[in-house]
């Protein structure tokens, strides 16, 4: 195992193969001969699962049910709106054949569902007292990606999408917002990303949607990770789908409707941010396993006394882990290195000699001694511990970020950092998409998002108009 720490890349070197070494050295992922897919290994998919549930648990707290919808869409559903199919038509899988025989009418397995949860909201809502209607489903989609790293970008990918109808425009811009905002507090709070959020511009928002709110996460080389998505649909889809409701008034009307959504790609981003060249650091909050205890030596005090802490840890409800095999203790401590355990606790027998235990800190490596006369508190030292790793690691992340935040006032300044330096860039934009286009043309960066709690104050750097918006751009995945 030190000889794969050794194999790690170093992140400054070459971090695009340093993320694909982490990722594989860390067994969260393997290769098949499903080309542009990836099989999530049990760790791997252990995080995922742990995502799911913190987010799930948001989703219903704010009265959200699950459903599942079909994965195959009719042609004749998907070109129902018609800005929607185009903004994906680069991306879909279509099935054209069933066993030998071909299809009447060929089917895409579904890249979003939008349509199919149109169809269905056709059916189900006749009158107000149907609405809200507040979705979610966990599935997986497809989109036939040129170029696919693991979880950042795959042709087959998991995913969660909420799909909502409301009685009223202003239900369905709160219902839009409320999930952006729990998305934030879930990457902040969570995976201790500092993200940044807003709104996207018209040339960015999602197809057929009225407004785009993005989640902008900063990875640790500089380039932008868009971690998540709410998306205001205004009347689009259910006019199209031609979804009526009798209102109070006893007259008829069109909802209107939402969608949400983030991926397994928020993973590559914890890894991004906060992964080193020893191999994955995990924020506690999402780590499947919290603790992991190394024995050293073959000795009853030694068994005794990890016994004594799986008690412990297990009536204070914190996930651990014992490494009993056969291998070196340095082959075991490297090992919990590349898995990222948030800590790793060293049960040796001269330590316990001077009633002495080690608690070692994944994201700093810092070791603590811990008196085991004291084992009555260790669930709550280790409780405290794990608490300050979260929030550490978070203000790590926060001043690295911070660190690669520029502000450019003319074309040439903002060209000079585009060409120097990593990060993302804001300026004062008028507006124009043809302003947004030379941008990306000249410098290869893109709009992350409209900062919608900052104020214009200068003139835009590319066509010297006034300024209406505040906005950042920058690389992405």
């Amino acid at each position: 195992m030190k000889d794969q720490i050794k194999d790690i890349t170093s992140r400054d070197v070459d971090f695009a193969k340093w993320y694909t070494d982490v990722v594989k050295k860390a067994d969260l992922v393997d290769y098949s001969n499903v080309k542009g897919s990836m099989i999530i290994r049990p760790y791997g998919y252990a995080i995922w699962e742990k995502m799911v549930a913190v987010l799930d648990k948001m989703f219903k707290e704010t009265g959200h049910e699950n459903v599942q919808m079909p994965m195959f869409i009719p042609e004749s559903l998907l070109n129902i709106e018609k800005e929607h199919v185009e903004g994906f038509a680069p991306e879909v899988a279509w099935v054209t054949h069933g066993g030998s025989e071909k299809l009447e009418e060929r089917m895409c397995v579904r890249p979003t569902s939008e349509t199919l949860f149109c169809e269905h909201y056709k059916k189900i809502i006749k009158s107000y007292r149907d609405l809200p209607k507040l979705y979610n489903q966990w599935c997986t989609i497809v989109r036939w990606e040129k170029t696919t790293r693991p979880f950042l970008r795959s042709r087959e990918i998991l995913w969660q999408e909420g799909h909502t109808m409301h009685a009223t425009k202003e239900e369905a811009i709160a219902e839009t917002k409320k999930m952006f905002k729990i998305y934030e507090k879930f990457q902040k709070e969570y995976l201790a990303l500092p993200v940044i959020t807003g709104r996207k511009t018209e040339k960015e928002k999602f197809a057929g949607a009225e407004d785009t709110y993005t989640i902008e996460a900063m990875m640790y080389d500089g380039v932008a990770l868009q971690n998540g998505t709410s998306h205001y649909f205004g009347t689009h889809f259910a006019e199209a789908f031609g979804i009526q409701f009798l209102d109070k008034d006893n007259k008829l009307k069109t909802p209107y409707q939402t969608s949400w959504g983030c991926t397994t790609r928020m993973i590559g981003g914890i890894i991004m941010t906060h992964s080193d060249d020893r191999g994955l650091v995990l924020p506690p909050k999402i780590a499947p396993v919290e603790v992991i205890i190394i024995p050293i030596g073959n000795d009853e005090k030694v068994d005794n006394c990890i016994d004594l802490i799986k008690e412990k840890l297990k009536n204070a409800d914190i996930t651990f882990k014992v490494d009993n095999t056969d291998k070196t203790p340095g082959f075991k401590f490297a090992e919990a290195e590349v898995k990222g355990y948030p800590i790793r606790i060293e049960v040796g027998k001269r330590d316990l000699e001077n009633n002495k235990i080690t608690f070692v800190r994944r994201d700093t490596l810092d070791k603590i001694e811990f008196d085991i006369s004291n084992i009555e508190n260790i669930s709550n030292d280790i409780k405290t511990l794990l608490n300050n790793i979260q929030n550490e690691m978070y203000d790590k992340a926060l001043k690295r970020r911070n660190s690669m935040l520029y502000e450019a006032k003319t074309m040439d300044e903002f060209t000079y950092i585009a060409n120097n330096k990593p990060g993302f860039i804001k300026i004062n934009w008028c507006g124009n998409t043809d302003c947004e286009d030379k941008i990306k043309e000249t410098t290869g960066l893109k709009s992350r998002c409209i900062l919608e709690e900052e104020v214009a104050d200068g003139n835009c750097p590319v066509c010297g108009k006034t300024g209406i918006h505040k906005v950042y751009f920058g690389k992405q995945y």
